[in-house]
């Protein structure tokens, strides 16, 4: 019998050009003979709309055709529908957006084909989920790939703006974010086991790998082992975070002496002195927070994924 299958279209994705490629996704879904049905977003939030509805109406997988914002969406969801009793799913994507961080940290193909061909017989992998309050989300926010607090936050509310695509409009925007966001706040840090009081340039909470597109936050991290991996910068002059941002790309920083990889399942940040920009897999907190409080759910639901 036919899995009974729901791809969520959002067509603003990667600026644009994930609507452009409708037809083609259409095309070859039925080329590889998927049994699926398409609905295509109108507006922020409505990916979890149809995904509660999908749910409720009996589809067996939801898969999220954008990028990053369009999966956070759908995990939210799932959760939500989970939640409220309603039932639950198992999760795909096919990476059409810009940034497509959730995807590259679950190994998810970077080609959408590739992606989708594992919809035919998908292989599952559990996916720990993380749940955020925030300034503006004081009822909290499920995540899937991880928190980003401070340099890489303002990174990604520049990218946002940018009329540049991919991985340069991260970097380029990083270069900025240099001139805009270098005085660290001065932050506390709680974890399960320890508490940190520090002047920090990043706190990057990750459940997967990668953020902003191509860097490497967490490279050792796994989405199913029921803890985040953090990786926490201490504060550096401008010319420093020059250097280090070639070590975020490759994945090396943990030799430089201002990183610091930590792992905890509840992690609390507070600004003791300044504020606090921060987004979860792409959608932003705060611009001035305060606070934020940060929980790992281990094992939500399935995520279709060929695994490391």
């Amino acid at each position: 019998m036919p899995t009974k299958t729901l791809i969520i279209l959002n067509p603003a994705a990667g600026k644009g050009s994930a609507g452009k490629k409708k037809t083609e996704i259409t095309e070859y879904l039925l080329k590889i003979g998927l049994d699926f049905d398409l609905e295509e977003t109108e507006r922020p939030g409505h990916a979890i709309e149809l995904t509660g509805k999908a749910v409720a109406e009996g589809y067996e997988v939801i898969v999220a055709a954008g990028g990053d914002g369009t999966s956070n969406e759908v995990i939210n969801g799932l959760m939500l529908a989970k939640r409220a009793g309603v039932g639950s799913a198992v999760m795909g994507v096919l990476p059409i957006g810009r940034g497509n961080d959730f995807a590259y940290s679950m190994y998810i193909p970077s080609d959408w084909k590739k992606a989708a061909d594992l919809l035919v017989t998908p292989p599952r992998k559990p996916l720990d989920v993380g749940f955020v309050i925030s300034e503006y989300f004081p009822e909290g926010r499920y995540f899937g790939n991880g928190v980003g607090i401070g340099f890489d936050a303002v990174v990604g509310f520049v990218a946002a703006r940018s009329k540049l695509s991919g991985i340069m409009s991260y970097l380029v925007a990083a270069i900025k974010t240099i001139y805009i966001f270098y005085t660290a706040p001065k932050v506390r840090v709680e974890l399960d086991d320890r508490e940190l009081t520090l002047n920090t340039l990043m706190v990057s909470i990750m459940n997967g790998r990668r953020m902003g597109g191509s860097f490497q936050m967490a490279p050792d991290s796994k989405c199913d082992d029921g803890v985040f991996d953090l990786c926490i910068a201490g504060e550096v002059s401008r010319g420093k975070i020059f250097a280090m941002i070639p070590k975020f790309m490759k994945g090396t920083q943990a030799s430089h002496p201002a990183v610091q990889f930590l792992r905890s399942r509840n992690v609390t940040v507070t600004a003791v002195e300044g504020v606090l920009p921060a987004h979860a897999d792409g959608e932003t907190l705060c611009v001035e927070g305060k606070r934020l409080v940060v929980e790992l759910l281990p094992g939500q639901f399935d995520l279709i994924t060929p695994g490391a």
